[in-house]
């Protein structure tokens, strides 16, 4: 996506020598495009050489994440941004469309609904959403410390 997108914001606060990598990719919402959600999540991130507890963590969260959406709302595509900044990982996965009130924990899941989100928040030091803006859908984000002596 181009600068000042939704997930983009238009001004990055860099300090002199640190080094941003995003990445953003756009998928179908279709239940077989978290399979793809994965996938490239997990190629980008062998790139970007993370520590293997972030990168694993991360696939999970961009998997619940992509899902939720495409389970939960009315959208044609699902946009995931992957931002690595410092020693954080931040994952951010916007819908089209979205039902009142939000994303919620569901403390009493069944066998087969209920623990995404669960998931993302053993998982994340934290997590949260928000209005997309223009009626464009919501935002549901994820961030994840990085864990060793190298940087994102």
């Amino acid at each position: 996506m181009a600068p000042g997108s939704t997930l983009i914001p238009r001004l990055m606060d860099l300090s002199p020598g640190t080094e941003a990598l995003r990445y953003c990719f756009a998928l179908p919402a279709h239940p077989k495009s978290v399979a793809g959600a994965r996938r490239l999540t997990r190629a980008r991130l062998d790139k970007w050489r993370l520590d293997e507890d972030t990168h694993e963590a991360a696939i999970l969260i961009v998997s619940e994440l992509v899902t939720n959406a495409v389970m939960h709302t009315e959208s044609a595509r699902v946009v995931c941004e992957l931002h690595c900044l410092g020693r954080r990982l931040r994952i951010a996965v916007q819908d089209q469309g979205h039902q009142p009130g939000g994303p919620q924990l569901c403390r009493t899941a069944d066998d087969e609904h209920g623990r995404g989100l669960l998931l993302v928040d053993a998982m994340s030091s934290s997590w949260g959403f928000r209005d997309a803006g223009n009626g464009s859908g919501r935002i549901v984000w994820a961030e994840l410390p990085q864990g060793s002596e190298r940087s994102c």
